[in-house]
C-alpha cells in the first residue's frame, strides 16, 4: 500500500508498506529469500514505486499482478507523543482484494510448494473474501503437504470484516495448518473477547507455536507442554509504532527457521522492533538495521 505519515499538519512523508509486505522486506534483509504476492495498479507512479522498493530490497516481484486502470491501496498515519499511530485507509478498490482472480494459480502454487515458509495475516483474509479464502486454504493445505511452515498473524482489523462471527470462522479456517501464530495482545481480545486465553490455548494443544505480545511489551510464547514468558524489556523511545509487531514477526521467524530456541527468537525480535520504533513509517532505511544490516 501508499503510506502517508502525517510529519505536520500539512505535510507528509510518503512511502510504502503493509503488514506482510512490512514482514516480507525484513525477512529479506535478514537473509531470506523472499517472494511477496499482491496486485497493485499499472501505469501510476505509486504502484511504480511499489515495484522499485521491492527491487532495491532484493524481493522477488514475479508474484505481483498488474490491474490496468486500477490504483493501490493507501493508508495514512498520525502520531501521538509516545509514537502511537492512528491509522486512516483508502483501500476499498484495491487490486490486491482481486488476487486470486489476477494470479496464474500454477504458478503460485509452484511457488507456494517450493517455500519454507508461507507467511499471511488476518488482513490477507478480509481484503480477498470468501472466495478467495476459500482458494487460499486449499493453496495452504498443498503447501504444509509440500514441507512448508505456515505463518500467521491474525493483526485483526475488525472494519475490514462483516461481523466478529466471519472473522473468527476465517482464523479458525487458517489455523489447524499453521506452525507460528504471533499476535498482538489487543488483536486477539479484539477477535476473542474475553476467550482470548482459551483460543491461544487451544491453538498450542493443536501443536501450533504461539506468541502473545502484549501492551506492556511483555511476550509469551505458548507450545504443546511449555509455556515461555518473558517481561518486558528495558523501556525504549518511541517515535512511531508503525511496523513494530511486523518486524517482530520477521525476526522471530528468521530466528526460529534458523534453529534458535524460541528465548533468544524473542529477543532478537525484540532488538529489531526497537530500532523500527525510533524510526517514522513502518520500513526503516537499511542502514538502521540492528549492526547496520542483518540481524542474523
Amino acid at each position: 500500500m501508499v503510506e502517508v505519515g502525517l510529519t505536520a499538519p500539512s505535510h507528509a512523508a510518503l512511502g510504502y508498506g503493509g503488514d506482510t509486505f512490512n514482514t516480507a522486506v525484513y525477512l529479506r534483509r535478514l537473509g531470506l529469500s523472499v517472494s511477496y504476492g499482491t496486485a497493485i495498479g499499472d501505469g501510476d507512479p505509486f504502484s511504480a514505486g511499489i515495484l522499485r522498493l521491492m527491487a532495491a530490497e532484493g524481493v522477488d516481484a514475479s508474484l505481483v499482478r498488474t490491474a490496468p486502470g486500477r490504483l493501490p491501496g493507501l493508508y495514512a498515519f498520525d502520531r501521538d507523543e509516545a509514537g502511537e499511530r492512528r491509522f486512516f485507509y483508502w483501500r476499498s478498490e484495491a487490486p490486491a482484494r482481486d488476487y486470486f482472480t489476477l494470479v496464474d494459480s500454477e504458478s503460485l502454487r509452484k511457488a507456494v510448494c517450493a517455500a519454507r515458509l508461507v507467511y499471511l495475516s488476518g488482513v490477507t483474509l478480509a481484503i480477498i473474501g470468501q472466495a478467495g479464502r476459500v482458494r487460499l486454504l486449499d493453496l495452504l493445505s498443498q503447501a504444509r503437504a509440500c514441507g512448508a511452515v505456515i505463518a500467521f498473524d491474525p493483526n485483526h482489523r475488525q472494519q475490514l470484516w462483516a461481523s466478529r462471527k466471519e472473522a473468527q470462522a476465517a482464523t479458525q479456517a487458517v489455523i489447524p495448518l499453521c506452525s507460528y501464530v504471533s499476535t498482538g495482545r489487543a488483536d486477539l481480545e479484539g477477535l476473542y473477547a474475553d476467550a482470548a486465553d482459551d483460543m491461544t490455548a487451544a491453538w498450542a494443544a493443536q501443536g501450533v507455536e504461539v506468541v502473545v505480545r502484549s501492551d506492556d511489551h511483555a511476550v509469551t510464547v505458548q507450545a504443546a507442554e511449555t509455556t515461555l514468558r518473558m517481561p518486558s524489556g528495558p523501556p525504549v523511545r518511541a517515535l512511531d509504532t508503525t511496523g513494530a509487531g511486523d518486524a517482530f514477526n520477521a525476526g522471530y521467524l528468521a530466528a526460529r527457521l534458523g534453529g534458535r530456541d524460541p528465548r533468544s527468537a524473542v529477543m532478537a525480535a525484540r532488538r529489531l522492533a526497537n530500532v523500527v520504533v525510533q524510526h517514522i513509517g513502518a520500513i526503516i532505511p537499511r542502514a538502521a538495521m540492528p549492526g547496520g544490516g542483518p540481524a542474523f
